[in-house]
Formats: structure tokens, C-alpha cells, sequence
């Protein structure tokens, strides 16, 4: 047992640059799990820094310094938040508010919906099935109705934790792009000389990592105006609000997009009941989420990532039970940093070992 154990030690873990990269992998995920809560912000601003830096990079081609490219890029991303904030925000808050205030109105209207199933299809429904459903929804409603209690008693501290964000996350976002160049440089002085694998990883997964996240920005804002109209042209009440929450879904693969499928059906019931409305509005939903899967996403991420569906499904459950929602998010550029660091592992294993000049040099004399 020894022996195989040595034997496995000695095939793997040979390279000291395996060893770097699985330390400073560690390292990562520890120092995230540890103080991912407490440095919330400061990542937050970091994939702001990254998102934008592309942008500030493009400009920089056309000969504008670095700094006059930072400025406008800036600037520009704070005036859009600033749109964001004051033009979107209140809309959605408006009918999220209408949407809480109508919903008893509309838990009724889908009582009496629900009644008439037992006298027309008696064969499938039953009045104490639809009892039970009844006495499960509004156990359901109660629990929601303490969660919107509690949120609101501590709204006060989300409020000053949002505003404590709008303040620290654009002044780190600026302080990330305009000194880029002295983090590299610092963060390349405290690690070791021997870090060509840990480079090559870093490589792929930059390449892969800007290219999926430019993607899915696209995808989020295409698939939201898409529901906003189509919805909106259907006569779908909260409109906005239900294209923003599919929108959003799509930062969760598979997974969001079907989870986003019942309120959107909920809405319908209660505003249509069964009707041809609400089957015409549940066939539009379909039918944008085909276009998504079969013609948006692999459009955007025809040469991104290479990972199979089941790799995206495990990766969505073991990173979002390790992070919860964050992890979730980013579970599919951790599943492709994993893909990277096993593509390089191997590739360090299969490599031949470098072969000195003396031997070499000796290869060539005939003996």
C-alpha cells in the first residue's frame, strides 16, 4: 500500500509546478469560503474591473492612453448605473409593490379557477384534491408573508449596506482599472518563479472566462427585451418585472430559465385563468426559451465553453451547495477553471522531461 501510495505520489505530483498551481488553488478557495462575505464588495468591484478593462483595452487600440480610457469608461459605466437606478429600478419596485398588494385578489380569482376542474374533468380532479392544494398554498403564502415581514424589519440595514456598496464598489472598480498594471506586477512578486502551469492555466481560463461573461451579458440583455415585448404584446400584466427576473435566469443554465417557467404560468392563471390567453402566453414562453437554447446561446457560445450539459449540472450542484446564489452564478467558469487545470495536469504529465546537453551531447558521439 505504501509503495502504490509513493508510486501515485511520484506520477502526479513529480512537477513542482503541480504543486504550485494545486497550492495556490487551494489557497483561492479557501481564502473565498473564509472571507467571501466580508470581501463581498471588493470581488463584486473585481469582475466589475474585468468586465470593463476589455473596454478600456479596445479604446487603448485606437491610441488613447490608458488613463483617458479609464476615465471614459468610467464615467460611462457610472451613468449607467445612474440610468439604471433611476429610470429602471423604480418601475420594477412600482410593480413589484402592485404585485404584492394584488396578490390575494389574485390567489381568489385562482380559487375560483381551481373549483371548476372537478365539474368539468370529475375523472382527474377531485374537490378534496383541490382542498389539499388549497391548505399547501396557503401554508406556503404564510411563510412568505413572515420572510416579507422580516425582510422589512431589516430593511433599514440592506438599506445602508446597499448604499455602503454604491459608494465602495465604483471606488474600487476605478482603483482596479487605473492601477492594473502595479496589481499584476505585486501580485507576481509574491509568487514563486516556477509558475509556467499555473501560467497556462491562467491563460485559458482569462480567454474562457471574458468570452463567456461578454456572452451572457448579451444573452440576459437580449432574452429580457425579447419577454418585455412579447409579453407586453400578449397584454401580461408585470411585464417588466417577470422579463427582468427571465433575464436574470440565465446567469443559472438549464436550471433558471425552467425555475422562471412557474411564475411566469402563475401570473398567466391569475390573470387569464384557463383560458386561450394563458396557453397562447405558456407556448410564447417556449417558444423564446427554444431560441434561446437552440439559436442565442449557441450563437454567442459556439467556441467558449466546451463543457457537456452533465458537467454544467454537476457544477451547478456542488458549487451552488459549497456558495449558495454566488455559486450558482459562477458555477460554469469554475467548472471550466476545473477543465483548464485538468487539461494542464495532463498535459504535464504526458510531456517528456527536458533532456540536458550533456546528454545530448553524448547521445551523438558513437560509443
Amino acid at each position: 500500500m505504501k509503495t502504490f501510495i509513493r508510486e501515485l505520489l511520484k506520477r502526479y505530483f513529480s512537477d513542482p509546478q503541480v504543486i504550485i498551481l494545486v497550492l495556490l488553488l487551494l489557497a483561492g478557495f479557501v481564502f473565498i469560503f473564509l472571507l467571501g462575505n466580508m470581501l463581498l464588495p471588493v470581488f463584486v468591484a473585481i469582475i466589475i474591473a474585468y468586465l470593463l478593462d476589455g473596454v478600456v483595452s479596445w479604446l487603448q487600440r485606437f491610441g488613447l492612453p490608458r488613463n483617458a480610457a479609464v476615465i471614459i469608461v468610467f464615467t460611462c459605466f457610472v451613468a449607467l448605473v445612474a440610468v439604471l437606478l433611476v429610470g429602471l429600478l423604480p418601475h420594477i419596485s412600482r410593480q413589484i409593490a402592485q404585485l404584492v398588494q394584488e396578490l390575494p385578489a389574485m390567489l381568489a380569482k385562482g380559487q375560483r379557477e381551481l373549483l371548476k376542474l372537478p365539474e368539468k374533468y370529475p375523472d382527474f380532479f377531485s374537490h378534496e384534491r383541490i382542498s389539499q392544494i388549497f391548505t399547501y398554498v396557503g401554508s406556503d403564502i404564510g411563510e412568505l408573508g413572515q420572510h416579507v415581514l422580516s425582510f422589512s424589519l431589516s430593511s433599514v440595514r440592506s438599506i445602508i449596506t446597499l448604499l455602503v456598496y454604491l459608494v465602495l464598489v465604483p471606488f474600487l472598480v476605478f482603483f482596479f482599472l487605473k492601477d492594473k498594471h502595479l496589481i499584476f506586477q505585486w501580485s507576481k512578486d509574491l509568487l514563486p518563479e516556477q509558475r509556467a502551469l499555473s501560467s497556462m492555466v491562467w491563460v485559458e481560463v482569462n480567454q474562457q472566462f471574458a468570452n463567456y461573461v461578454r456572452g451572457k451579458i448579451w444573452e440576459i440583455v437580449i432574452i429580457w427585451a425579447v419577454c418585455y415585448m412579447v409579453f407586453s404584446f400578449m397584454g401580461l400584466r408585470f411585464a417588466m418585472f417577470l422579463s427582468f427576473l427571465v433575464g436574470l435566469s440565465d446567469l443559472v443554465p438549464y436550471v433558471g430559465s425552467t425555475v422562471m417557467a412557474f411564475p411566469v404560468a402563475l401570473i398567466a392563471f391569475f390573470q387569464w385563468g384557463l383560458d386561450w390567453q394563458f396557453v397562447y402566453m405558456v407556448i410564447a414562453y417556449g417558444v423564446i426559451q427554444i431560441f434561446d437554447g437552440n439559436i442565442l446561446a449557441p450563437l454567442l457560445f459556439s467556441e467558449v465553453v466546451n463543457l457537456h450539459p452533465v458537467a454544467i449540472i454537476v457544477a451547478l450542484l456542488f458549487f451552488g451547495g459549497l456558495w449558495g446564489v454566488w455559486g450558482l452564478i459562477f458555477a460554469v467558469p469554475l467548472a471550466t477553471l476545473v477543465h483548464a487545470v485538468y487539461k494542464a495536469w495532463t498535459s504535464s504529465l504526458t510531456r517528456p522531461t527536458p533532456v540536458s546537453v550533456e546528454q545530448k551531447t553524448a547521445e551523438t558521439i558513437p560509443g
